[in-house]
C-alpha cells in the first residue's frame, strides 16, 4: 500500500498582506510525516528528539535551527519522556521575493541539497537566536506601527544568520565544495514560476528558459509539487487573488489581470472551482470573519 504524507495547504494569515505565522509549539508525541508548499523554520528551545527531512534524519536539541523548503517531506519524533518546545514560523515565498527579480535570498531556495537544512547553535549564538525570536514573537502579537516591515526585517535577519552559520560549518567540514554549490534545476524551475506566475507563462516558455523538453519540465513539476504545471500555476494565482481580495479594495477584474488571467470570466470560473464560491462572495465572507474576530477582542 502506497503511503502519502499529509499535504498541508494553509496556515493562519496565509491570505493576508503579511503571509506569516509564528508561535511556540509543545510536542510530546512529535509530528507525523507531512509536506507543504510554503516555507517554514523551526528552533528548538527545550527538549530532545529528531527530525527526518526527505529521509535524512538530524537531531533536535536546544539550539537546533531547521529551514524547510516547499514540498520537502518531513516528520518530527520526540524522545521518550521529553517535550519538544519549538518556535515554528510559516511564511510565503513571496516575502523573500517581494522586491521583484532575483535577490541574494533567492539562494536559500535554489541551492542544491549539498547545503544542510539545519544548524546547531550553542553559547552566545543560542542566546542571540532566542532573544531574536522572542522579539519577533512580541512584534507578531503586537500592533505597533510598521509591524509588517519590522517582521520582514527580523525574518530576513534570522535567515541570513542561519545561512551564514550553515555555510561556515560546511566549509569547515568539507573544503571540496569550491565555494559555490551547484544549483538544482527543479528548484530553479519552481522558483521561476513562483516569480513569474503573474505573466503569460507556458511550458514552452520554461522549455526555452531552462533548455529542457516540455515533457521533462512537466515531470519535474509533478514530482516536486504533486500538481501539473497548469494546476500549479492556477494555485499560485488563486492564492495571490485571495490575498488581494482580503487586503485591498481592488475590483475583481483588476485582480484577475493582476494575478495573471486574461479575462474575468476565466478567473471567476477557476476561482470558484478551487474555493467553492465566486470572488465577490469570498471577499464578503472573509470580511465578515474579520469583523467577527475583531468584535471578540
Amino acid at each position: 500500500m502506497t503511503y502519502f504524507p499529509k499535504n498541508l495547504k494553509s496556515y493562519p494569515n496565509m491570505d493576508s498582506s503579511l503571509p506569516l505565522h509564528i508561535k511556540i509549539n509543545r510536542l510530546k508525541n512529535g509530528y507525523p510525516s507531512h509536506r507543504h508548499d510554503f516555507l517554514e523554520f523551526s528552533y528548538v528551545i527545550e527538549g530532545r528528539g529528531h527530525e527526518t527531512i526527505n529521509g535524512i534524519p538530524h537531531p533536535m536539541i536546544p539550539g537546533t535551527f531547521t529551514f524547510i523548503l516547499p514540498y520537502q517531506i518531513h516528520e518530527i519524533h520526540t524522545d521518550p519522556g521529553q517535550t519538544l518546545v519549538l518556535v515554528n514560523c510559516m511564511f510565503s515565498m513571496s516575502l523573500l521575493m517581494e522586491a521583484g527579480g532575483q535577490t541574494e535570498l533567492d539562494r536559500l531556495l535554489t541551492e542544491d541539497e549539498d547545503l544542510t537544512s539545519f544548524v546547531q547553535l550553542g553559547g552566545r549564538d543560542h542566546e542571540r537566536f532566542c532573544n531574536h525570536l522572542h522579539d519577533m514573537l512580541d512584534e507578531y502579537e503586537g500592533s505597533e506601527r510598521l509591524r509588517a516591515s519590522m517582521l520582514r526585517a527580523k525574518l530576513t535577519e534570522l535567515l541570513v544568520l542561519f545561512d551564514r552559520k550553515r555555510r561556515a560549518g560546511q566549509l569547515a567540514s568539507a573544503e571540496t565544495a569550491n565555494g559555490s554549490g551547484k544549483l538544482n534545476p527543479t528548484w530553479r524551475i519552481i522558483h521561476y514560476i513562483q516569480s513569474h506566475y503573474q505573466e503569460s507563462l507556458t511550458l514552452s516558455d520554461l522549455a526555452v528558459k531552462f533548455s529542457m523538453s516540455m515533457s521533462r519540465i512537466s515531470e519535474r513539476i509533478k514530482e516536486m509539487t504533486d500538481l501539473t504545471f497548469v494546476q500549479f500555476l492556477n494555485d499560485l494565482r488563486i492564492r495571490h487573488a485571495c490575498s488581494l481580495l482580503v487586503s485591498t479594495m481592488m475590483n475583481i477584474t483588476e485582480i484577475a489581470y493582476e494575478v495573471g488571467y486574461g479575462s474575468y470570466k476565466t478567473f471567476s470560473r477557476l476561482f470558484r472551482e478551487q474555493k467553492g464560491v465566486v470572488p465577490t462572495d469570498y471577499r464578503k465572507l472573509r470580511m465578515q470573519q474579520a469583523y467577527a474576530k475583531a468584535g471578540q477582542l
